[in-house]
């Protein structure tokens, strides 16, 4: 599982987390909620090792990652897969040398096993007939879920999603979510999404935690969200999705 101990991260003086405790079990999809800014993105990215944190620990299979040195935090990354907000794709790049990038440079297989590799997870995702384009050529949804596709080309054990319906009309927020879910049972991974989607949240999630002001004001199962007494928990939820 993953276990966050006590995390703060401030920026030029400003703290952005403060005192973060959340544990994330295997096979879980946690959602974490809250307003723009209130360091939803930086939790994400400590997780990952992309920021390190002021204090605190971050425990993967009880391995503090905030302590390792960069060769150690590589070997845990090989175990992450992500989706970035604006899916991160290399513009001079194809779409299969986008998502076979992964294994050209981490792995040994052949030629051949790559591209079946990156055949299988095109076709996941909905896009196997699109591997010789480029990002450029794609829509919005499209490069999400290329994006998806690369983020899976691993075999990742967790899958961390930095507001994957951000930008995408109802329709294709809907097939990013069902993606989501396909994606959590199939490959039987731990999920972890930012969002302020709280449509996306309820369909997604077991878990949702809620930060307010770099701090964990909610934590629980999607129940207990919706029948909390929490008077920012019930303002936000009118706010974002208009429940009484």
């Amino acid at each position: 599982m993953i276990k966050i101990n006590n995390l703060s991260k401030s920026f030029n003086g400003k703290p952005v987390l403060q005192n973060i405790n959340l544990t994330i079990p295997d096979g879980k999809t946690m959602v974490i909620v809250g307003q723009s800014g209130c360091g939803k993105t930086v939790l994400l990215r400590s997780i990952i090792g992309l920021m390190h944190p002021d204090s605190g620990s971050i425990l993967i299979n009880n391995k503090d990652i905030t302590k390792m040195s960069q060769s150690e935090l590589f070997q845990v990354r090989l175990d992450f897969g992500m989706l970035f907000q604006g899916a991160a794709l290399f513009d001079s790049m194809t779409v299969r040398e986008n998502v076979g990038l992964a294994l050209n440079e981490h792995t040994t297989l052949s030629r051949e096993q790559i591209s079946e590799k990156v055949d299988e997870r095109l076709s996941m995702v909905g896009l196997d007939t699109i591997g010789d384009k480029y990002p450029s050529e794609l829509s919005g949804g499209m490069k999400k879920r290329v994006g998806l596709a690369r983020a899976l080309i691993m075999d990742p054990k967790y899958v961390l999603y930095d507001e994957p319906t951000t930008g995408l009309d109802p329709i294709m927020s809907e097939q990013i979510n069902k993606l989501i879910m396909d994606t959590h049972s199939q490959l039987d991974v731990t999920s972890i999404i930012v969002t302020h989607d709280m449509h996306s949240a309820f369909t997604v999630g077991d878990i949702i935690a809620m930060i307010v002001d770099g701090r964990v004001i909610f934590c629980g199962t999607v129940d207990e969200f919706q029948s909390s007494d929490h008077e920012y928990v019930k303002r936000f939820a009118v706010l974002q999705f208009g429940a009484s």
